[in-house]
């Protein structure tokens, strides 16, 4: 079971650095500064990869 989330913690650490990349990319290709939105959705997804870094961490421990 450890290993089924592990892996499934894995992937949704894939997709979250994926799209925190994809929106640093667009928003660095804009010539104006980022809105308010934007810093803050960029800044939320950095929390949440930490959490899921975190969490597999202690998955890892546990082995």
């Amino acid at each position: 079971m450890a290993q089924t989330q592990a892996s499934a913690l894995s992937a949704l650490l894939d997709r979250l650095k994926t799209a925190q990349r994809d929106l640093l990319l667009t928003t660095a290709q804009s010539q104006s500064l980022p809105s308010d939105g934007t810093i803050r959705k960029i800044s939320e997804m950095e929390g949440a990869i930490a959490a899921t870094e975190a969490l597999l961490d202690e998955l890892r421990d546990k082995r």
